[in-house]
């Protein structure tokens, strides 16, 4: 049965950027000979570490969404147990939860809707643009003839 899953690894520190762009591509290719479809990659860069692993405090992360079989997993996963480059790894299977989450935030809907819950939020509190002018020391005319400041 085909899923979807999503795999982020780390890699070490050390490598230069040629050798990242070769161990994911390694893992790209190992995948897309196996059959699997990439739904989307992303590069997430060097981070800090959580805690120190091999002695090592930061790491390269590199996310990829990809739809394969569940055969597929253990050939990927024992690869990068073989792997001396990779400090960790993890593999999850995305629910139509997931899936839809993480489609919505490729698309831009999440922020969006951040933004108007945030709106909404300021609205509720009274922050609104014409507020905002009050609690300045510009002053406001109420009407025609009186200023109040």
């Amino acid at each position: 049965m085909v899923r979807q899953y999503e795999t982020v690894f780390i890699m070490t520190p050390v490598l230069s950027d040629q050798q990242i762009k070769e161990t994911v591509k390694k893992y790209k290719s190992l995948l897309t000979a196996s059959g699997a479809e990439i739904v989307f990659e992303d590069d997430w860069g060097m981070r800090k570490l959580a805690y120190n692993i091999q002695k090592k405090s930061s790491g390269y992360y590199y996310l990829i969404e990809f739809k394969g079989e569940g055969d597929l997993i253990a050939k990927l996963e024992t690869a990068y147990k073989r792997d001396e480059t990779l400090l960790r790894f993890m593999t999850v299977t995305l629910d139509k939860w997931a899936i839809a989450y993480n489609e919505k935030k490729r698309n831009g809907g999440l922020r969006k809707q951040q933004e108007a819950a945030k709106q909404q939020q300021e609205r509720k509190e009274g922050k609104t643009f014409s507020a905002k002018k009050e609690e300045s020391n510009v002053p406001v005319v109420e009407n025609e003839n009186t200023l109040k400041n």
